[in-house]
């Protein structure tokens, strides 16, 4: 199976506790619940509750056909057991008792892959994306972050796929910047971008799409509701804080996004079924990748990344210069 024949994954940043917990039951039957309802591709990560998402996804997939499905991990973080460990870390809740150590060293990638299979409690992984090695996770540390997995972590992950221990490799980041700089040292496979080619913004449209394209990597769409915004609408019911890429939306981004908001109404289209169908427009983008909570959120993001949008809808978002004018819509630019 190939990333392009998934369309839609499950992230599994929500079962790894994000902000509040999932209880195990309930993680384990969304996992197997979207698996009934057609989804054939799972993402997780070392930092997703220190280990707890892989713990889950690896056990609610464990009796499910191996070759049925695509299963994603990540490098960069090493776990360390630590009795000490603070339960709640890094905005999870109830996390497992590791502390977490970046190392994006060569011997470093290849012991964090064999240590997620420990976890996974599965014998392979197809994809490993290379985690947070951008400026937002590293600062001013950054491009010695970046060439420390250019020299370590991509010649492990290159050497793991010539021996067909995973399918392919790339960066899982929420900055589109740095994927310019590592295609420019490595051939990636696949990105895993978040948010930054989403209803609301479209940064990485302009250089690294086309890139992408060009080079045959193929880009994971993570974060389509732009860690809130474009889920909640920007007048939540409960009334809480609008965010977006994970901090309170500036007035700016609230303004557009009501605007995008008050366009969805006037054409009767759910502004989530918007956001979780603009991505798929553009032809370097193979799949869609949203967490959930529970059964329940999950069905309702598969309905409405099926929900049937009107051409006027996306029209009108370009003529109203809403979106990028060269953006491109699924099913092909409206008449």
């Amino acid at each position: 199976m190939r990333i392009d024949d998934t369309n839609f994954g499950l992230g599994g940043a929500p079962l790894g506790n994000l902000f509040a917990p999932v209880a195990g039951d309930e993680a384990a039957r969304l996992v197997q619940h979207a698996y009934a309802c057609g989804v054939r591709y799972f993402d997780t990560a070392p930092h997703y509750g220190s280990g707890l998402s892989e713990h889950r996804i690896g056990a609610a997939l464990r009796d499910l056909p191996r070759d049925d499905y695509l299963l994603s991990t990540k490098v960069g973080r090493l776990l360390q057991p630590d009795p000490g460990a603070p339960r709640n870390q890094h905005g999870y809740v109830d996390v497992l008792p590791f502390t977490q150590r970046w190392d994006y060293s060569y011997d470093a990638t290849l012991r964090s892959v064999e240590d997620s299979l420990q976890r996974l409690g599965l014998a392979r992984i197809d994809l490993v994306f290379i985690h947070d090695v951008a400026r937002d996770a590293h600062g001013e540390a950054q491009p010695q972050r970046l060439r420390e997995a250019m020299d370590g972590a991509v010649p492990a992950l290159a050497r793991l796929k010539a021996e067909g221990s995973i399918a392919g490799f790339g960066l899982g980041v929420n900055e589109w910047e740095v994927c310019i700089d590592a295609l420019a040292h490595a051939d990636l496979d696949v990105l895993l971008l978040a948010g930054r080619y989403t209803l609301l913004d479209q940064t990485a449209l302009p250089q690294l799409l086309p890139l992408c394209l060009e080079r045959g990597t193929r880009v994971v769409l993570g974060g389509p509701f732009n860690s809130g915004i474009l889920a909640t609408g920007t007048r939540p019911e409960d009334g809480r804080s609008v965010y977006f890429n994970y901090v309170p939306a500036a007035p700016e981004v609230i303004a557009r996004a009501a605007a995008i908001e008050d366009l969805c109404a006037a054409h009767r289209v759910p502004l989530k079924a918007a956001a979780l169908q603009f991505p798929r427009g553009h032809a370097a983008v193979a799949c869609v990748l949203a967490g959930a909570r529970s059964v329940a959120e999950l069905d309702e993001n598969l309905a409405l990344a099926s929900f049937a949008i009107p051409a006027s809808f996306w029209r009108d978002l370009r003529s109203a210069g809403l979106v990028a004018g060269d953006a491109p819509f699924p099913g092909g630019d409206p008449p």
